[in-house]
């Protein structure tokens, strides 16, 4: 990366002049946190008393067992606080706000979790906070609304472009523009203008930083593959950082949804609806037509449905650093049961991309291979949309009974 926060090509900070000098203010004061040795120290210490950190590298015996190959084993993300490894981003940024001395954040959400992380961190240092979050995510998301209002949060439905994750980014910045002296705007994943790219990935580097210390401590070598799916990019960027030095094979999963040739999908990076671009501040590969339009985004998964990716990750795939791949809705579905009855976890619909594609993969491995599975998010949050898939007759009865119920 140069001074100007490219990657490659990619990246940068394509601003409207009025931004200019929030983002220097922000810029200046995330480089002085990351000169400052108290500050990692205070963070990790935030995340050991707050967050369950470091969360645990599980070994998926029933799941290797059952696949043959390569040894599994899944770094566990899901049991952060808030459920996901949002909370690892939020709480640093939360740390640069008190330092900014701003009293309100804002956030875009599209699962929800970084919503809810937002939210949580907002709560417990002190401060106002509005999520942004697309109309058809809050429908498909309601848990998830629900605890970010309890947590005291403003949820604003986005009802404009496509009602999805890109919509309520852009919402976001129209806000900040409007609010630039006492709100700082925590952008959920490693995109957007310099530095949040940077920023994100530096606070959710904890996570590699973490399985790359116990992988070696378990099985005293290096693990052959890991797998990690890719929205934004922010968890990918975790764990992918703890071993971009060593020969360990990157893997990122992004959403096929109902097929890459369906044109339904959020695949940007391993598939032909994908063009470089500048959108929302920064310069990467986008879902964009000839004339540069945005194209419409599927995933059964809320938290992928992301129309750009991570300038860091279109630089790495460029370079061949990190190969990217695509799992449907229904590969995703089947490799979620699959762990659901094998190891009793229960993946985010997000996660299940990497551990579809990592249970194609495993079995053409040998025993002594080892891959490491990202498990971003827990599945809670996606019960009424994994429910629906599934067909649950007794879910549907539930709902049925539950909507008479409060309308008698």
């Amino acid at each position: 990366m140069n001074k100007k926060g490219y990657y490659g090509p990619y990246g940068g900070a394509y601003l409207p002049e009025i931004l200019i000098s929030t983002f220097e203010e922000l810029t200046t004061a995330f480089e002085k946190a990351k000169a400052d040795p108290e500050f990692w120290k205070t963070y990790e210490q935030l995340m050991q008393t707050y967050s369950c950190r470091p969360t645990p590298l599980t070994p998926a015996e029933n799941l290797t067992a059952h696949l043959g190959g390569a040894r599994i084993y899944i770094k566990r993300e899901d049991l952060n606080h808030t459920g996901a490894h949002k909370a690892n981003n939020v709480m640093g940024q939360g740390l640069l706000v008190k330092r900014l001395g701003k009293k309100r954040v804002i956030a875009e959400t599209g699962a929800g979790q970084h919503g809810v992380a937002t939210a949580t961190m907002a709560a417990k240092f002190g401060f106002d906070c509005t999520i942004y979050m697309g109309e058809k995510d809050v429908d498909r998301q309601r848990p998830n609304v629900f605890w970010m209002k309890r947590l005291g949060a403003k949820v604003i439905p986005v009802k404009e472009g496509t009602r999805v994750l890109k919509d309520a980014i852009n919402e976001a910045f129209r806000d900040w523009v409007s609010h630039m002296d006492d709100t700082h705007y925590v952008l959920g994943t490693a995109c957007g203008p310099h530095p949040f790219p940077e920023m994100v990935s530096y606070f959710q580097s904890i996570i590699g930083t973490e399985a790359r210390e116990q992988i070696l401590q378990t099985e005293g070598q290096l693990p052959d593959r890991i797998f990690a799916c890719v929205g934004g990019g922010s968890n990918a960027m975790g764990i992918f950082s703890g071993f971009f030095d060593d020969p360990v094979e990157l893997v990122g999963v992004e959403a096929g949804g109902k097929g890459l040739q369906s044109g339904q999908h959020a695949a940007r990076l391993c598939s032909d609806d994908a063009s470089p671009g500048i959108a929302q501040g920064y310069k990467t590969w986008f879902l964009q037509n000839d004339e540069g339009q945005m194209r419409g985004t599927h995933s059964i998964a809320a938290g992928l449905d992301y129309v750009g990716v991570s300038p860091i990750l279109a630089d790495l795939h460029e370079k061949k650093r990190v190969r990217f791949e695509a799992a449907t809705d229904e590969a995703v579905l089947e490799a979620m049961e699959l762990t659901m009855k094998k190891e009793g976890l229960i993946p985010a619909l997000e996660s299940a991309h990497a551990f579809a594609r990592a249970f194609e993969e495993a079995p053409k491995m040998t025993a002594s291979d080892i891959i490491i599975i990202n498990q971003s998010g827990r599945g809670d949050k996606d019960i009424f949309t994994i429910a629906d898939a599934f067909d649950d007759p007794e879910w549907k009865s539930f709902i049925r009974d539950t909507a008479e119920r409060y309308h008698a």
